[in-house]
């Protein structure tokens, strides 16, 4: 991680170098130092170029060894060869900080790849914070620094932004510039060999000119660094991201359920929620809810007031808020009996309030103003269509100086856009966040009250799981001495054991009569499982019987298992049959598994078992480790959940079983590094108790 001096340095600079600067319009280094210049630099600023006497009215420096020691940052913008010998000589007269604009590295091959690494090493060795290589550069508007080659001058404003992509940088300007948005600070990351997202993170969480975080990113090097910062900056600030790239990565061949399912966007799902990091699809949301966090309290509450001239609006408006996590407000009767006095007898009183499409703007003003007094509302969406009755400054004007007083939130809808433009443009201007169409308004509001709940929750409490580390850890030793990969039931069941999971009775038989004595003593009917290190998924060689009745059922399937299996497999060893009992009576399936995301660790996996989790892939996930309430909220997540809870008088399963068998799957993943992946399928599970009826885990080897 960068320190964070240099940081201060890198976005705050009292001295400036363009290594590479150009008196040639057009090229990048002549366009970095009239950026500079245009956004009002009031530092020392240094172009440097050996064949140059002067550059836009400044005095050249022929080398960078001419330049001044401890220089703040430097921008380097020569061809790729010079790149590692600017950054050695920055190096030696004690620069802070770096901007590598010039591409071609990593992202290009091999060569270009130990060329970067060369260069990361360099910079962290000598304690130099570097931005890109492969990038557009940094802005800081406040103070004058447009260190980049974009085009135009952002204003400046209290959101952040950063990405990997250069190109959706340049475009996002554009699109800011156009819409009056401005930016406490813009950072184009590039390779992000040495600074990263987590580095911004961690500056702009402490940054006074920053209210929120914005994020494009399309993978993430350094898991740990990027959750502890997230998690840091979230409560303070809100944090919202778009990552792309969302299909799953692959990397490694996935031998259960849980592995094949559980891809890198789910993890990264996870990893946003853990942190608290909000999460959105696409760039326009991206900025709704920017401007939205930006200029607007928090709803301290889901109660949801609209105000509109127009029925149908109102009604896709309510319709949105019923699909949300708002709730309509249901207003006091104070707040009805004052709406009485001064609305048309033909107006709607109750919440959506119709003021009907000839309202002007003063029956807007009493109107807000009165639902605003309210104590059931916790945030108000104001409609408007441009009737011909409409005034459409004159209420925007009522909207913004109702939204100075309130301190609840208040969000516009201006429908249309010839007529409404200069109305929208007002509320924007004055921090009233204002859209198009209801629904994208009803979807900011829902996520600032969703960030509300997230950073009023409770501490998580993490519970203590008795277990026997040093037993489990035998079985994975014999594992890892044998170079086997792969750890079957028969073996996983003393992991089982050590970790104190509930399991059926359960014998290994060697033999055929082992195999009915053994029935006999835990109780028919019994299953049969073929037990082999060498057999995963038994039910691909017929390797599974259940409910066997007698001693003769049981001896005749051993004899089928067990031949069926060594035909199939001739090179496996069979150790025999795992004798089980049959599963208690009304017994649901669910499986609960893990698999070790390379940045992020363990994702924990809940969902039904059989085709919910293969077909309809209803599933839940979450980072490991698991708070109670992180189990608690995994069981109810997914969308099958009522048939957990108990249809047409059934019981509902013990849910708290359930929750304990997560958390010991969460703690047996953080207890062993190198244990890439388990599932428990199927769990069995009635309104009693649940049971691990299988289990398969797999190792890093």
């Amino acid at each position: 991680m960068a320190d964070k001096d240099n940081l201060h340095a890198f976005f705050y600079p009292d001295s400036v170098a363009v290594i590479g600067a150009s008196a040639h319009e057009g090229k990048v280094g002549h366009t970095v130092v009239s950026n500079m210049l245009k956004a009002g630099y009031s530092g020392r600023l240094f172009p440097v170029n050996p064949s140059a006497d002067e550059i836009l009215g400044l005095k050249v420096v022929k080398s960078i060894p001419e330049l001044p020691r401890g220089l703040d940052l430097a921008i380097i913008a020569v061809p790729r060869k010079f790149v590692l010998p600017s950054l050695a000589e920055l190096a030696d007269i004690g620069a802070r900080s770096c901007i590598v604009i010039t591409a071609g590295f990593k992202e290009v091959g091999k060569e270009g790849f130990f060329l970067e690494r060369d260069m990361a090493e360099l910079c962290r060795k000598r304690g130099m914070a570097m931005l890109g290589p492969n990038c557009l550069g940094m802005i800081n508007a406040a103070h004058g620094v447009n260190a980049s080659f974009s085009a135009g001058q952002p204003m400046p404003g209290q959101i952040a932004f950063f990405s990997q992509s250069g190109a959706l940088c340049v475009a996002i300007l554009d699109w800011a510039l156009g819409q009056d948005i401005g930016f406490s600070k813009f950072v184009s990351l590039g390779n992000k060999a040495v600074l990263d997202e987590a580095d911004m993170l961690g500056y702009l969480d402490r940054d006074p000119e920053t209210r929120v975080i914005l994020g494009y990113i399309e993978n993430v090097e350094h898991g740990k660094g990027f959750l502890d910062r997230a998690a840091a900056a979230s409560p303070n600030k809100p944090v919202i991201m778009i990552k792309s790239g969302t299909t799953a990565a692959g990397a490694k061949a996935a031998s259960s359920h849980t592995g094949a399912i559980a891809g890198s966007d789910q993890a990264y799902t996870a990893a946003f929620r853990k942190t608290g990091v909000i999460r959105v699809p696409d760039v326009e949301s991206l900025f709704n809810l920017a401007q939205a966090f930006a200029e607007q309290p928090l709803p301290r509450g889901p109660n949801l007031a609209i105000v509109t001239n127009s029925g149908g609006p109102g009604i896709l408006a309510a319709d949105a808020c019923e699909r949300s996590r708002l709730q309509m407000a249901v207003f006091g009767l104070a707040t009805v009996n004052k709406l009485q006095e001064f609305l048309p007898p033909y107006a709607a009183l109750y919440n959506p309030v119709d003021i009907i499409g000839d309202a002007g703007a003063e029956r807007y003003r009493k109107t807000l103003k009165a639902v605003a007094e309210d104590d059931q509302v916790h945030s108000m969406l104001v409609l408007l269509t441009p009737t011909g009755s409409a005034e459409i400054e004159a209420t925007a004007q009522a909207v913004i100086d109702v939204a100075k007083k309130s301190p609840k939130p208040i969000f516009a809808c201006f429908m249309g856009q010839e007529r409404v433009g200069p109305g929208r443009k007002m509320l924007l201007a004055a921090g009233v966040p204002c859209y198009c169409f209801p629904e994208p308004a009803i979807e900011s509001i829902e996520s600032m009250y969703s960030y509300f709940l997230w950073r009023n929750r409770p501490k998580p409490v993490y519970p203590e799981i008795r277990r026997d580390r040093d037993r489990a850890d035998e079985v994975l030793a014999e594992a890892r001495a044998a170079n086997r990969r792969e750890i079957v039931e028969f073996q996983a069941q003393r992991v089982l054991e050590a970790y104190n999971l509930p399991t059926p009775r359960t014998a290994l038989a060697r033999t055929s009569d082992e195999a009915a004595a053994a029935a006999g003593k835990i109780g028919f009917p019994v299953v049969l499982k073929i037990a082999s290190p060498d057999i995963s998924h038994k039910s691909d060689v017929g390797g599974v019987k259940v409910g066997l009745k007698d001693p003769e059922e049981v001896r005749e399937a051993f004899w089928d298992i067990t031949t069926r299996a060594q035909r199939q497999k001739q090179d496996a060893f069979i150790a025999g049959c795992l004798v089980q009992e049959m599963a208690p009576p009304g017994c649901k399936e669910i499986i609960i598994g893990f698999k070790r995301d390379e940045q992020f660790g363990p994702l924990i996996m809940f969902g039904l078992g059989g085709i919910y989790v293969e077909v309809l892939k209803d599933i839940a996930f979450r980072l490991a480790p698991l708070s109670g309430a992180d189990a608690f909220e995994i069981v109810r997540e997914i969308k099958s959940y009522m048939l957990l809870k108990g249809v047409r008088g059934e019981p509902p399963v013990n849910f708290k079983a359930i929750e304990n068998i997560i958390l010991t799957m969460s703690a047996l993943a953080m207890d062993f590094p190198d244990l890439y992946e388990a599932e428990f399928n199927p769990v069995l599970v009635n309104h009693e108790r649940a049971v691990v009826a299988d289990v398969r885990m797999t190792l890093n080897v």
